[in-house]
């Protein structure tokens, strides 16, 4: 679909058409809903596109389907990445393909380069305004992600930084001596191949997420990153520095100094790299959640806001108590739960979804998870 052709009114409106967005409007289709479609402010899959070109997933591809085990970066039954692409570690640009591979193949309404700007609730529906005009609509489903938005903030001189997301390549960098601070994936990527370009870096965390021993994925290195860890290039180039928050960062001339509360300060020529993750992408919508704690939003029992009715959230902001949905293999198993909520409000059966299950594409039970490795 074109920009410009948003029809009136919808029973479904999905903002964002990422790997979430892609996906739950998959699901939608198989739970038989047809009057729905998707909003993307630039293309199917940019944030992907956006990555920088050496970057890969941590998660392992595998076309698993033949054998009843869906790829783990797949986000609809039937498909695998790994297939389409015949990569086992997609980069991100990859990755956009194999999302519009999807999006073609189940014929998903999508309307791109088209931004929504305000979101207003009505008595029973919502009031969607967009760079191509004004749509009506019964349920919002946020996937709007959060990888288009870097955090930037957190210390003083922060603005002094430049985050991994707007590096295009690693191998493009001038300099020879780095200070990357934040020691979790991409933190510890962008060290990984800079290292292999024979340049010091030096990786500061506040903790030490390379030692964490939990086998969540959410909670420590992935083991495709622990592994890059033992390289030879990267044990040789690289420094540790665990237990270095830093508290401020100022230039002096050409000299960029990172200074940590313990004291410690860092010198470089070059400007630090910040790998400090991104914030939430709620945006038009953050006051129509209530907030948990930890900032994340408050959600019921089917991803949907407990203080506005119709409103589902979708992605890696999905948290229910201490368990974290931020990974593609984790968020997509609250598609169908979405999906199902919203049939069933429609007077729609749904009984495909059911089929979910049997891929480990329906998790409506959560006293399963948590569960960590023993050996």
């Amino acid at each position: 679909m074109e920009a410009g052709q948003l029809e009136e009114a919808y029973d479904v409106v999905i903002v964002g058409a990422g790997a979430a967005g892609v996906g739950v409007g998959v699901a939608l289709r198989d739970a038989g809903i047809d009057n729905f479609v998707l909003l993307e402010r630039y293309v199917v899959g940019a944030s992907f596109a956006l990555w920088p070109e050496e970057t890969r997933f941590i998660t392992p591809s595998f076309p698993t389907n033949s054998i009843g085990m869906l790829d783990l970066n797949s986000i609809a039954v039937g498909s695998s990445p790994a297939h389409v692409l015949g990569v086992e570690h997609p980069t991100g640009v990859m990755y956009e393909i194999y999302l519009n591979a999807v999006a073609k193949h189940y014929e998903l309404p999508i309307c791109q380069q088209t931004e929504v700007t305000d979101v207003a609730e009505r008595a029973h529906y919502f009031r969607v305004t967009t760079s191509q005009g004004v749509v009506l609509t019964r349920n919002i489903i946020w996937a709007a992600g959060e990888f288009q938005f870097p955090q930037i903030q957190g210390f003083t001189g922060s603005e002094l930084c430049r985050h991994t997301a707007t590096i295009p390549s690693f191998s493009a960098l001038e300099g020879d001596d780095f200070v990357i601070i934040g020691g979790y994936e991409s933190g510890v990527d962008a060290a990984y191949h800079i290292a292999q370009q024979d340049k010091r870096v030096r990786l500061l965390d506040s903790k030490c997420p390379w030692k964490e021993a939990s086998s969540d994925p959410s909670v420590a290195l992935s083991t495709y990153t622990r592994e890059r860890m033992y390289n030879t290039r990267f044990r040789k180039h690289v420094e540790l520095c665990a237990d270095t928050e830093v508290e401020t960062v100022r230039r002096d001339g050409d000299t960029y100094e990172v200074i940590a509360r313990n004291g410690t300060t860092y010198r470089t020529d070059v400007q630090p790299i910040l790998a400090g993750g991104f914030v939430g992408g709620l945006g038009r919508v953050a006051h129509m959640f209530e907030q948990r704690d930890d900032g994340f939003p408050e959600l019921s029992e089917h991803d949907e806001s407990t203080i506005t009715p119709g409103l589902f959230l979708c992605g890696p902001a999905v948290r229910h108590d201490n368990h974290v949905f931020c990974f593609i293999y984790k968020y997509r198993q609250r598609f169908a739960v979405v999906a199902k909520k919203i049939a069933t409000s429609l007077g729609l059966a749904a009984e495909e979804l059911e089929g979910y299950r049997d891929w480990g594409m329906y998790l409506d039970d959560l006293s399963c998870c948590g569960e960590e490795c023993v050996c």
